[in-house]
């Protein structure tokens, strides 16, 4: 068992660090404050090849692995969650469903501008009604006349409402059947068709530079060839591109937790009390090797997931696993790093201030911490 990195893998975790201390950096509390999208830094990602990490070359990608990907989202995060979870949703819910479950037509089509980052990739999952509760998709399809025409509404949508943003892949009801069971598809709806409405941007209290906003479709029409695989097979595709996303959000806890360690004890050894740096006290002490034990342990947990992935082996109890170990722990960290930084923590100038407000969600989104539950109670047998 080996558990340093391959030269390759080395390589995209120094690169994807200098490119967030260099370019993410010095604007990310700027970009936070305003609320303003990092088109700009998605530019420089996509040259760089990063917004298509796990994807083939011959379809634009970078030619990577899923372990790679996970750094690089690692490395992000921990300087920044708006531009991380911009890529990772991008990456493992926008483009991943094109890739695995589209056809060649489709793929051409859309994999070179979605790898690139000329075209950012959304998914369409979480209703009104359809949370936690995903299979109780009420937003529909009808085939008529060689096209689907949808009706219904999404929300907590990230990537579709900007400049850039390609296309949202959706759920929608297709039919029921014989026992009228829903019949779930998936289908590609392309920004400017015809009833697809982006509504306003949500007031959060994180993540403020990506784009979270609500979906509307009313009479919205798009040819029959852009559904996503076989017709009445979008259940199990959603629940397998959930499992991806999994592990990228889980990368993303770690580098949240790993950033507010990194500025926790930057501070602890600046701030003097006492007559001394702060971080020869025993109580920050404590704090801080707690962190860093949880934070190795979690970073295990997270390549082990994205390698069973990448050895095409069952990765949904890891990933699940991960996903919430990663949240709670990013949840910890950045209230300890707070605790540490004392009234500092309180203030917006310090980047500890902006991991806070951006922890929660990694409880929350892309399965609740009791939904991870149910899974890995599910999958130990329970």
């Amino acid at each position: 068992m080996d558990f340093d990195l391959s030269p390759v893998h080395e390589l995209i975790r120094r690169t994807v660090r200098e490119f967030a201390e260099g370019e993410v950096a010095p604007v990310a509390e700027e970009l936070d404050r305003t609320k303003s999208f990092p088109y700009e830094i998605v530019e420089k990602l996509g040259k760089l090849n990063l917004m298509g990490i796990p994807f083939p070359e011959e379809y634009g990608g970078g030619g990577g692995d899923t372990l790679a990907y996970a750094l690089a989202v690692e490395e992000l995060t921990r300087v920044d969650s708006s531009v991380a979870i911009t890529l990772c949703a991008h990456t493992s819910l926008g483009t991943q469903p094109v890739y695995l479950f589209g056809s060649e037509d489709q793929k051409r089509e859309w994999m070179p501008r979605l790898c690139s980052g000329e075209r950012l990739g959304a998914f369409g999952l979480t209703e009104p009604e359809a949370g936690s509760d995903a299979g109780n998709t009420r937003t529909r399809a009808r085939l008529l006349d060689g096209e689907w025409t949808i009706d219904g509404a999404k929300q907590f949508i990230t990537n579709a409402g900007t400049d850039i943003s390609g296309i949202v892949c959706i759920t929608a009801v297709t039919g029921e059947s014989s026992d009228g069971a829903k019949e779930i598809s998936n289908i590609i709806v392309p920004n400017g068709a015809e009833g697809y409405e982006q509504g306003e941007p949500y007031r959060k209290m994180g993540w403020n530079a990506s784009d979270t906003r609500p979906l509307t479709f009313t009479d919205c029409r798009v040819p029959e060839e852009n559904l996503l695989g076989p017709r009445g097979a979008g259940f199990k595709q959603f629940l397998h591109i959930l499992d991806i996303g999994r592990i990228g959000v889980a990368a993303m806890g770690v580098g949240l937790a790993q950033g507010a360690l990194d500025e926790a004890l930057r501070y602890a050894k600046e701030r003097r009390a006492f007559g001394q740096q702060i971080s020869k006290f025993q109580a920050i002490q404590g704090k801080l090797a707690d962190m860093s034990c949880e934070i190795a342990a979690a970073r295990l947990l997270v390549y082990k997931a994205a390698l069973e992935k990448d050895a095409k082996r069952n990765f949904t109890l890891t990933a699940a696993q991960a996903k919430l170990k990663t949240g709670r722990l990013a949840v910890r960290c950045a209230e300890e790093a707070v605790q540490i930084h004392g009234g500092y923590g309180f203030i917006e100038e310090y980047p500890v201030c902006r991991f806070y407000r951006d922890a929660k969600i990694l409880t929350i989104g892309e399965g609740t911490d009791e939904i991870q539950q149910m899974v890995i109670a599910r999958a130990l047998g329970a």
